[in-house]
């Protein structure tokens, strides 16, 4: 049964951090439009994001999922020593393997594959996503005993 809930929760973790990711994504390429001088509404912002959202499976979605599934196992065998800090170990960790991704991609390829992680706040937001996958895994997966 703890395989279970453990796949739920990554599949979960993974889901939340690709759409806030793709979220993200698309406000940040947004953001460059609007210093070019061209005005977004928001309709404009809702239809880039539910793009995103709707066409990043192909590449987008399993980096997530690899980032993912590299992190949370690292946060396990930290927890499993500090078992107080499972929410913070795994928030961190899915920050940090957001933005390991972008920074490994960009060595790895010489150029940055997502736009606004140009910037170091594109940078940040897309670890603010990978949180978001991390909280989501902490709470999916939480022992029934554990109170947070």
């Amino acid at each position: 049964m703890a395989i279970i809930k453990t796949l739920s929760g990554f599949i979960v973790a993974v889901l939340v951090t690709y759409v806030a990711g793709a979220i993200f994504i698309s406000q940040g390429n947004l953001a460059q439009v609007i210093k070019l001088g061209l005005e977004v509404n928001f309709s404009v912002r809702i239809d880039a994001a539910i793009h995103d959202i709707t066409h990043m499976t192909g590449l987008y979605l399993p980096l997530v999922s690899v980032a993912l599934i590299i992190a949370f196992p690292v946060a396990r065998a930290v927890i499993h020593f500090l078992p107080n800090l499972r929410l913070i170990g795994y928030t961190l960790s899915g920050f940090v393997a957001m933005i390991a991704l972008h920074v490994i991609a960009e060595a790895v390829l010489g150029m940055v594959g997502i736009a606004p992680t140009r910037f170091l706040d594109g940078l940040i937001l897309q670890g603010v996503a990978g949180a978001f996958g991390g909280l989501a895994f902490h709470f999916v997966t939480k022992p029934a005993n554990q109170a947070a």
